[in-house]
């Protein structure tokens, strides 16, 4: 399973597209946020998905903001990173099979505009060493 480079990762196994090679912001402000294909793996068959907020909420970086519920279990969805949510992904909440197909493409979940610093996200290097150490 292989871990796309240019993109930045939690703990809880989400990701963060758009940050830059620091990880700092771009100048928009906006990133995309998924979950990981080891995560999709591991979830099997999602079958449902909600987020507890809307375009124009603000999320917090390492809080829950959604459940992704499959046939083996549900589990909550964190924000990796602080600010407000400027886009939610319609076709993967009315679809959410989607994500297990494409996790890193058509499978985001929601765009956010970050407010402060991205916070402890790991390179794709450490997100393997953390996915191995399982």
């Amino acid at each position: 399973m292989s871990v796309p480079e240019q993109l930045r990762y939690s703990e809880e196994h989400e990701w963060v597209a758009g940050l830059g090679p620091a990880g700092q912001a771009p100048e928009d402000g906006i990133v995309t946020v998924g979950i990981t294909a080891h995560a999709a793996e591991a979830l099997g068959e999602i079958v449902y998905l909600e987020l507890h907020s809307n375009e124009g909420d603000a999320v917090e970086a390492g809080e829950p903001c959604g459940e992704v519920e499959s046939t083996k279990s549900v589990s909550d969805l964190y924000a990796p990173v602080s600010g407000e949510i400027t886009a939610i992904n319609a076709a993967v909440v009315d679809e959410p099979k989607v994500i297990n197909d494409d996790p890193y493409g058509e499978g985001w979940i929601f765009k956010v505009r970050i407010s402060g610093e991205p916070g402890d996200l790991l390179d794709a290097t450490d997100y393997n060493k953390l996915i191995e150490e399982g």
